[in-house]
């Protein structure tokens, strides 16, 4: 169970990490149609609860057979739309005149996200990894949704069950093995959730 909440928290932060930063990069310093209306999009998506939005996952999942499987939760969180609005306000204060700058020096597209917004911006990506994490690995409703196959399920869900038959002494030792690594995380990017807050340092 501990490895099964491994898999699928780093997955999910793996793809928050591609998808996310490029995406939040796309709506803080390009121009392209409808750009505010899918923006707003975003953020209504993100503010849904899961239970809004528990059937038509259900559906598409259903549909690409990823029921019962780990894939069926991180998939999904992978496109999160939360991670994105963090990372946005962070690329959003990048300067302007830098980036063209940049331009003017020869610098290509990627290179601009890869040499100037990853570094400037590492402050919202780790925050937003970091509430990730805390995030998907205490998942409860996903998981009891998606996986009916116990031997899937991650720590959070296998607690209770432990708890259920009596067996004290592992149910504390499981609690524990579930605590520590979401205290460690939260402890090593405390500075960075501050900075989040904050939404970004840099000005012009």
């Amino acid at each position: 169970m501990f490895w099964n909440s491994i898999k699928i928290t780093f997955g999910v932060l793996l793809g928050q990490l591609m998808v996310g930063t490029m995406a939040a990069w796309g709506f803080a310093k390009y121009d392209f149609p409808w750009k505010k209306g899918c923006f707003l999009i975003y953020m209504i998506l993100m503010l849904l609860p899961f239970q809004v939005l528990m059937l038509s996952d259900y559906l598409v999942l259903d549909k690409l057979n990823l029921t019962d499987s780990l894939w069926g939760i991180i998939l999904p969180g992978a496109f999160s739309t939360f991670p994105v609005f963090i990372m946005y306000h962070f690329f959003i204060e990048i300067p302007d005149s830098l980036i063209e700058s940049s331009r003017l020096d020869g610098a290509r597209e990627w290179q601009l996200f890869w040499y100037i917004a990853l570094p400037i911006g590492s402050s919202g990506v780790i925050a937003s990894m970091v509430l990730g994490f805390l995030e998907y690995w205490s998942l409860i409703e996903q998981p009891m949704t998606f996986l009916n196959d116990k031997s899937l399920f991650p720590l959070s869900i296998f607690l209770p069950d432990i708890t259920s038959i009596g067996r004290s002494g592992m149910a504390f030792a499981a609690s524990v093995v579930t605590f520590i690594p979401a205290l460690l995380v939260f402890l090593g990017g405390q500075d960075y959730l501050e900075q989040g807050i904050m939404a970004g340092a840099v000005k012009e």
